[in-house]
């Protein structure tokens, strides 16, 4: 009995360690409300706070409402007719996810802009000579255009899902009414994928809203545009935490209508027997319009760009040199690899935590964890720096023990953005294991431990080996995700440490974009291959 008490208490404590590691940080930005006020913050409240505001709520609804539209159409259609290529669609349609959408914004502006490729074959093929200002893409309607067609796999995805495992008596019993497609749609299969929807649009909002590479390279001025104006531009880290509060307290809000929306209405199966939606055949014009409707938004979000990205690559090839690109390669590598690492280690102990431990606090405390998720990353950046900075004052007579002249270590150390990335994306692999935990449940760690092994061996011996499918789906999700991060690399990298991601930024902002290309091509494979592998995953285990 004392031994498995042990062993609970070093899970509590590891997992209790772990939960204030990942949450406490946060909490620097909310002390940053109750400093006093300086110049630059009282002229951007007086001049230019606004504006942040309404941009940011413009860029938010426009693309919550396009994405919804198109995700949601493109679900239903996969979820409940046959037509050509359907299959392929299926999966196909997740692939602009593999597409950071700041990569997706210079490339549209190369092949729009006066070079590119449409006013160039306008004006030499056909002699037309139109107006520049007809093409340009770097305003609010463009970033919106760019979010909508790189981030609406968040809703067509969840729902699609929802939509393929829906009982077919509730469409079936409709049409038995006599309601046609148009109605069954809007008023059944909205209003029953409302959850999923609101779901999927909340991940669109806090992408957006997280965004640096897109509203920077397009100059739209938002909140995350302006923490980076007055922390590098204005060297002002007090403006800074107070404009992360005003962001973090506008994610705060959006997530409080989101819970208003979902509501406490719920649609649950009246029978045991639940049947999946029978597919309808479509011939014709029809068939037809359906496989173009997909190969249309597929292409503008998956296919253009990477033609045109692979062009680039192809012209620019041998133009950086292959040591400098290597070294951005195994940096994305280390850093995204050793963040996932630790993320999908960091969440087997805390979903263990809570699997072991009853009550309700054991099940809440989880919760606070993934919290990061829903924080900009330009938040969690100004946040971790801030802690770290304090960290770094508490440990200084150390460093003079040890002989160093500096008081600042751990702050300008790759240990600072490897904690931010922790602390952004452990959410992404806490899912996944925790999903992980309740697919096995605990009849066999009961049987283990009924034959004398302790909670650790127990742990090690038997519940690993069931875990492999949650760990390496966590792995994969968390490692696609800090391979394309821009906002926290930009701000906490180490001096003259580049990624993937961050030089490709670096090229597109300095109007390189041909260069940009071959790092952004890389990044967009491994994310597609990764994004495969990972669906396919999912689809056998939903079969």
């Amino acid at each position: 009995m004392q031994r498995r008490l042990a062993n609970v208490n070093i899970w509590t404590v590891a997992a209790i360690a772990i939960i204030a590691a990942l949450f406490l940080p946060n909490l620097t930005i909310v002390t940053g409300l109750f400093t006093p006020s300086n110049d630059n913050w009282a002229h951007m409240k007086e001049f230019v706070l606004w504006s942040f505001v309404t941009n940011s709520l413009i860029l938010v609804v426009a693309t919550a409402a396009s994405t919804i539209l198109i995700g949601l159409s493109l679900a239903w259609l996969i979820a409940q007719y046959q037509f050509p290529f359907r299959r392929f669609l299926k999966w196909a349609l997740i692939l602009p996810l593999s597409i950071p959408p700041f990569i997706g914004a210079y490339t549209y502006h190369g092949i729009v802009n006066y070079t590119g490729v449409i006013q160039t074959t306008l004006r030499e093929r056909f002699g037309m000579e139109l107006n520049p200002a007809h093409f340009d893409i770097m305003n609010l309607p463009g970033a919106i255009f760019i979010y909508t067609v790189f981030l609406y796999p968040y809703v067509y995805t969840i729902t699609q899902v929802f939509l393929s495992q829906q009982s077919a008596s509730l469409i079936e019993s409709t049409r038995l009414l006599g309601k046609g497609p148009w109605r069954t749609f809007f008023q059944v299969v909205v209003p029953i994928s409302r959850i999923s929807i609101i779901a999927g649009a909340s991940l669109v909002i806090l992408e957006v809203l997280n965004d640096y590479g897109v509203v920077k390279y397009y100059g739209i001025q938002t909140f995350t545009t302006a923490i980076f104006q007055s922390w590098f531009g204005l060297g002002d880290i007090e403006t800074s935490i107070k404009l992360a509060a005003s962001l973090m307290g506008f994610v705060i809000v959006i997530l409080l209508i989101e819970k208003i929306l979902r509501g406490r209405r719920q649609y649950s199966y009246s029978s045991t027997k639940v049947r999946p939606l029978p597919l309808i055949k479509l011939t014709g014009w029809k068939a037809f319009a359906a496989a173009g409707y997909g190969f249309s938004i597929l292409a503008l979000g998956f296919f253009i760009p990477v033609i045109q990205l692979i062009d680039w690559t192809v012209l620019t090839f041998g133009t950086i040199p292959l040591d400098e690109f290597m070294s951005y390669i195994r940096n994305s590598v280390f850093v995204a690899g050793f963040s996932a690492a630790a993320i999908i280690v960091f969440a087997l102990i805390v979903g263990n935590f809570a699997r072991l431990v009853q009550g309700k606090l054991a099940k809440m405390l989880p919760k606070l964890t993934v919290l990061g998720y829903s924080i900009p990353g330009a938040v969690i950046a100004v946040a971790v720096v801030t802690a770290f900075v304090a960290l770094d004052e508490f440990l200084a007579p150390l460093y003079q023990l040890a002989g160093l002249n500096t008081t600042l270590v751990l702050s300008v150390s790759i240990i600072l953005l490897i904690t931010a990335y922790i602390i952004r994306f452990f959410a992404i692999g806490y899912s996944s294991i925790e999903t992980g935990y309740d697919k096995i449940g605990t009849d066999f760690q009961d049987a283990s431990r009924l034959l004398g092994a302790g909670l650790t061996r127990t742990f090690f011996k038997v519940d690993m080996p069931m875990m492999k499918g949650a760990i390496v789906s966590g792995f994969i999700l968390v490692f696609i995700d800090v391979l394309k991060e821009i906002p926290l690399t930009l701000i906490l990298r180490p001096f003259n440490f580049d990624t993937l991601s961050t030089k490709a930024f670096q090229y597109a902002s300095d109007e390189k974009i041909m260069e940009a290309s071959q790092a952004s091509l890389l990044i967009v494979g491994i994310s597609a291959l990764a994004i495969i592998v990972f669906y396919k995953f999912l689809e056998k285990e939903l079969d």
